[in-house]
């Protein structure tokens, strides 16, 4: 395997590991200066941070397509297991699921499809659900996936440009818009520095949130650690602290009056 094949395939890996299911619990609520309902609860942080992972298995799928076959096919070619067909193009793929489960995820139903595009700056592609149901929660809109200029053995570096619909099994939905840029940083003698920073907006019911961020974690923790985040809440600027590297579990939410609120991450 070529070593711009091993980079991809590193990339892709963690482009889709997601972003780390995390639950939150709030500490004792301290006069934040807002009227009820405008706080961030630890739900919507929850929403913030994961909202990309209905669709996460399908990327790793889609990931091991792309690297185990696509350069050496051709046009009209198809490929079949017990769990999904793809048609090969001369730009891509497309990828039909039929009550698949991959590594005991929900049930996958429906089609994919994935142009990739690659030029001297590096390789892309877009992948495009048209109803796609993982289990019973519907996924409609586009990914696309950007491997960053030139990448080292030590640093990788891929965006994620999103415009996604999520409708759940009771109606509700929650959209995702914007991008991500994700960094890996690999050092001899120290831990795999996982580094996300972007723009991107999510819409939950009647919330809309609006987030701009640059945090960090150690590879072998479980939680955000480092760096700063701004959410916005309906037209409320708030700033979220995950720390000074320390693995512990903490954030604090600062409020426009001054007030502060620490969140634990379960």
């Amino acid at each position: 395997m070529s070593l711009n094949k091993q980079i991809t395939k590193k990339a892709f890996f963690f482009a889709f590991i997601g972003l780390f299911v995390i639950g939150c619990s709030e500490e004792e609520t301290p006069d934040l200066g807002v009227e009820n309902g405008q706080e961030l609860t630890s739900q919507e942080m929850e929403t913030i941070l994961n909202a990309d992972d209905l669709t996460s298995t399908v990327d790793d799928v889609l990931s091991d397509l792309y690297i185990g076959g696509f350069a050496t096919k051709r046009a009209g070619e198809r490929a079949k297991n017990d769990c999904y067909e793809t048609t090969y193009t001369e730009n891509g793929f497309t990828v039909t699921f039929t009550d698949c489960s991959v590594e005991g995820s929900e049930t996958l139903n429906g089609t994919v499809n994935v142009f990739y595009e690659e030029n001297q700056n590096g390789a892309s592609f877009t992948a495009t659900f048209t109803d796609f149901m993982v289990g019973e929660t519907t996924v409609n809109g586009t990914r696309r996936i950007t491997l960053n200029g030139e990448q080292s053995e030590t640093n990788i570096s891929f965006t994620t440009t999103s415009n996604i619909t999520v409708t759940l099994e009771d109606g509700s939905v929650i959209t995702e818009n914007g991008t991500k840029t994700f960094t890996v940083v690999f050092e001899e003698g120290e831990d795999t520095l996982f580094n996300l920073q972007g723009n991107w907006t999510i819409t939950e019911g009647e919330n809309t949130f609006t987030i701009a961020g640059n945090i960090s974690k150690q590879f072998n923790c479980a939680y955000w650690s480092s760096g700063t985040m701004n959410v916005s809440k309906n037209g409320l600027s708030l700033d979220v602290d995950f720390g000074d590297g320390t693995c512990d579990k903490k954030a604090t939410v600062t409020y426009p009056n001054g007030a502060t609120q620490e969140i634990t991450l379960d």
